[in-house]
């Protein structure tokens, strides 16, 4: 075991472990800490603990020191001059008249690098243009091509519930979304139905995806030969959410349906596997990629 603080750099950012030593530092203190990047400021999200080797990526940094009063007013002073900044690239760009589209700076809270994150759709030619920016700055100059999902965590915005983009409000981290969850779901597949504002598989089609495959475990598919307390019959339709599935009886009126609990019917014969999906696949693709 290895203790630990949990620094995080921006709001809804990924948490990065570091080595307290002895100070005993409470959640949501401001801390300098080293990273690969250069010395910043960070705030800790989980406080003093520990944790398993193998979550720790070696070597772990050192905590330089709880922030004081004078690091807060550097970091408030360096999130103002990262304005400035944006407005100098964005003529700039301009300037060279580049195909890209500046989404953020930042600052190393040394002043050491100054790093402007963009988007493009191919490879942008941007010597000149950090050579004009370090001329300008008088620091390295490092310049950042991110994806659509990046520039959504970074910009903001409203998703299709009303609410702040999850990535930009509490999630830490991107985690892999699927098709097969959007069908297993029982969402339409229509891709516009199905992708955020970055244009992408939404995220929330993980958070109740653990749920949906206990269940599925349990239910048997459309098509399944089951056998009821009324005699056997074939699965046409089911409520996974409340666990009742439609069979149709193999005596009597074909269209008479009966409702039956989950725990009620016995699978005698299971559905063949059909994964055939009848939508444009290479947009799915595109979205999920």
């Amino acid at each position: 075991m290895v203790k630990v603080v949990g620094v995080r750099f921006k709001k809804a950012g990924k948490i990065y472990y570091f080595d307290p030593e002895d100070l005993d530092i409470a959640i949501n203190s401001n801390v300098i800490v080293e990273t690969v990047r250069g010395i910043e400021f960070g705030q800790v999200v989980v406080p003093n603990r520990e944790v398993p080797d193998d979550q720790i990526v070696a070597p772990l940094k050192k905590v330089i020191r709880v922030a004081t009063e004078e690091d807060r007013l550097h970091a408030e002073e360096n999130a103002r001059k990262e304005k400035d900044a944006f407005d100098i690239c964005f003529r700039k760009i301009n300037e060279h008249n580049l195909d890209m589209k500046l989404i953020d700076v930042e600052y190393t809270f040394d002043n050491n690098k100054v790093l402007f994150y963009f988007t493009a759709d191919g490879r942008v030619d941007f010597r000149e243009l950090v050579k004009d920016l370090a001329a300008v700055f008088k620091t390295r100059i490092e310049l950042r091509q991110i994806g659509v999902r990046d520039e959504s965590k970074m910009m903001g915005g409203l998703g299709v519930c009303g609410r702040t983009l999850c990535c930009k409000s509490f999630l830490g981290e991107f985690q892999p979304v699927s098709i097969k969850m959007a069908k297993e779901q029982g969402l339409s597949l229509n891709p516009t139905k199905i992708s955020g504002t970055c244009g992408r598989l939404m995220c929330c089609l993980k958070y109740e995806q653990d749920a949906y495959e206990e269940i599925l475990s349990r239910v048997p598919k459309e098509g399944a030969i089951v056998s009821t307390p009324e005699g056997q019959g074939t699965v046409m339709e089911i409520s996974l959410l409340k666990e009742i599935v439609k069979v149709k009886l193999d005596k009597g009126n074909e269209t008479d349906l009966k409702s039956y609990k989950v725990d009620e019917v016995k699978v005698i014969k299971d559905a063949s596997s059909d994964d055939e999906i009848d939508v444009d696949l290479e947009e799915l693709k595109k979205l999920e990629d």
